[in-house]
């Protein structure tokens, strides 16, 4: 069984080249990345040894494809199944990480200590440690374990800036590449239901992806998880889901009926509405 994502999407990559089955017709970083709904950082290791190993061959143009000679005399084998990763380490960690990152405490994590207290070896732990540090979540510092960022009011504020004027302009080149069949089903998973509001995130990763540009990527790859894990423990109150899942439909209403410049319009307040929230939980936090 693979050890890392890294290694099962490796994996997972020769298997279904060699047996021509099940993966997206085009194999970009962006495409490969939305198929096994993960960041970038795994696939371009993955997709890095495969090159290595000359199953993957990258052409003059930067294009990658795959080596139809690497087939020849070779085993085809089933996929791997996924890496086994105990249930909600990085959910865990992610939270308190948040919770120290808004109170300004400048707290370490070692990693004997983090290991036991969460139940998990150490080479697991590390791996979610390594992933958080490549996102810009925590730092590490050799001897002295991994450091939680602190929360920054004013770098926020300038994040959300760059984040609607980045997510605006991937919605614009997205156009073209929108799939109705992928609205509808985004629209289905922000649905009212009775059992009380369901909320589907994908539509901002969904944005970045189908605008194909890397330098737009770049920015949320290096910055975006920091906040969006942010955005996303200080909202949890029903009523809160319930206004973010209704933006979201309205946004993607607009885009099914091709409607751009309400889409626009609509994207922009939600990306601002994440402000007061974030400014509410302070308060909170502040109080007790």
């Amino acid at each position: 069984m693979p050890e890392t994502i890294a290694d099962f999407i490796k994996q997972d990559l020769k298997a279904r080249l060699r047996s021509g089955a099940g993966l997206p017709d085009k194999l970009t970083l962006a495409a490969l990345s939305e198929h096994y709904r993960v960041s970038f950082t795994p696939v371009r290791l993955a997709v890095r040894e495969l090159i290595q190993e000359r199953v993957l061959l990258r052409q003059d143009n930067g294009r990658i494809e795959f080596n139809a000679l690497s087939r020849n005399g070779a085993e085809v084998v089933a996929p791997p199944a996924p890496p086994a990763e105990p249930h909600d380490v990085e959910n865990t960690l992610i939270a308190e990480i948040i919770r120290h990152s808004l109170r300004g405490e400048s707290t370490y994590l070692r990693e004997e200590v983090t290991a036991e207290r969460l139940g998990v070896g150490r080479t697991v732990l590390r791996q979610v440690l390594n992933r958080l540090a490549g996102q810009g979540v925590i730092e590490h510092l050799p001897r002295r374990g991994w450091r939680v960022k602190l929360f920054n009011e004013a770098e926020m504020n300038a994040y959300l800036q760059v984040r609607e004027s980045l997510e605006l302009k991937a919605l614009d080149l997205a156009r073209p590449r929108l799939v109705a069949a992928d609205l509808k089903r985004m629209l289905w998973g922000n649905r009212a239901a009775p059992s009380g509001e369901r909320l589907d995130n994908d539509l901002h990763r969904y944005l970045i992806a189908k605008a194909d540009n890397g330098y737009i990527r770049d920015f949320f790859e290096r910055h975006g998880r920091y906040y969006t894990m942010l955005f996303d423990y200080a909202a949890p109150e029903a009523n809160v889901v319930r206004a973010m899942a209704r933006q979201h439909r309205v946004i993607l209403r607009a885009l099914l009926a091709e409607d751009w410049k309400t889409a626009r319009q609509a994207l922009a307040r939600h990306i601002r509405a994440q402000r007061p929230i974030v400014q509410r939980l302070l308060r909170k936090l502040a109080s007790s």
